[in-house]
């Protein structure tokens, strides 16, 4: 990331590609050229989600956000979320709100994802959570997230007026303080963007293998399907030639 990506540059603005945002997900869309996209923690079940989160999302999105949902797992959510940040260069920030999640630590995913990126086994260096891992998007579109975005932390925080003001912060054509942090709209991040969807090569990422040991064994438990696989379909290519 250079200085000048982060030089106070609203006019700049382009029109996300055709497909976006490519993955579906309990957000809102508002406005494609804004600079700001709000991620509101989301530590319940979908029948039990307070009237109080339901009213962030809103508060996000009507405060003019590009994009405003809820975030519940540390890995495939975290994936979904990047492929539609990636998509739309205008957004630069990503307020993440709303109390932490027991176990996913969603929030401090984030934040760790934004300061130190994956390691060489996918894993987010740094994340507390249980699996965080990001198998199913490539890494190009993982580093393009970190150099695109600025986090505003507000987790653990769910003040709908806190939110308002972040988002309004973020599309200032000049320098505005918020929190301890110098916001402004920087406009479009340069280069073109990234229509990215998950490719669904691990869906359950609790039970990727953890060591070369585990790897070895899964390669040879694949191997020993595909050769199933294809003694079958002899078998029945066999009984159709018979008939």
């Amino acid at each position: 990331m250079t200085a000048e990506d982060w030089t106070p540059n609203p006019g700049f603005k382009v029109p996300p590609p055709t497909g976006y945002p490519p993955e579906e997900g309990r957000y809102v869309r508002g406005n494609d050229l804004s600079p700001v996209a709000v991620c509101v923690i989301l530590k319940w079940r979908e029948d039990e989600i307070p009237e109080g989160i339901e009213k962030l999302v809103r508060v996000g999105v009507e405060s003019g956000a590009a994009l405003s949902g809820t975030l519940q797992t540390e890995n495939i959510g975290i994936e979904k979320m990047i492929c539609n940040i990636v998509a739309n260069p205008n957004i630069r920030y990503l307020v993440v709100c709303g109390p932490e999640s027991p176990g996913h630590l969603v929030g401090q995913t984030l934040k760790a994802l934004a300061a130190n990126g994956l390691g060489e086994d996918s894993r987010i260096i740094g994340a507390e959570s249980l699996t965080p891992y990001l198998y199913n998007i490539p890494r190009e579109a993982v580093e393009r997230f970190r150099r695109q975005i600025r986090i505003v932390d507000l987790v653990d925080e769910g003040d709908p007026g806190l939110v308002r003001d972040a988002v309004w912060s973020c599309y200032q054509e000049q320098p505005t303080q918020f929190r301890g942090q110098v916001l402004f709209d920087p406009g479009a991040m340069p280069g073109e963007p990234i229509c990215a969807s998950i490719t669904w090569r691990v869906r359950n990422p609790w039970y990727a293998p953890r060591n070369e040991d585990e790897k070895a064994a899964l390669e040879r438990m694949h191997e020993l399907m595909e050769r199933i696989r294809a003694r079958n379909e002899a078998r029945r290519r066999g009984e159709q030639q018979e008939q």
